[in-house]
């Protein structure tokens, strides 16, 4: 029984973790995400970039800033708030699973 209590609790902190940072994703400010595309001389490091999808810069200094999906990730919240603990394990089991398959095209892209 204590084995199977660490892992529920092991997975409740974890659920919670990740409700945290939907949450910080879904109400976040991206503010950093501007600022690293008009400063020339920002520490990237300094920034909060967890919004940003896709940032370009054109030949004639114009700039194109593309952030993630808010409305994507209120779904996911919301999904996650029905689902309750009974589905935390396999809402893990597919996050675990994209982001294995995520890893992969690093590699291969």
């Amino acid at each position: 029984m204590p084995e199977q209590n660490k892992g529920r609790a092991k997975k409740s902190s974890e659920m919670e973790r990740i409700k945290r940072e939907l949450r910080k994703l879904a109400f976040g400010k991206a503010n950093d995400c501007v600022k690293l595309a008009l400063c020339a001389d920002v520490d990237i490091e300094k920034l909060d970039l967890s919004m940003l999808t896709e940032i370009k810069r054109s030949e004639k200094g114009t700039v194109e800033i593309k952030l993630l999906d808010r409305t994507k990730v209120l779904e996911q919240l919301a999904a996650l708030a029905e689902r309750g603990d009974d589905g935390a394990e396999r809402f893990l089991q597919a996050l675990a699973q994209g982001m294995e398959e995520g890893s992969d095209d690093e590699v291969l892209g």
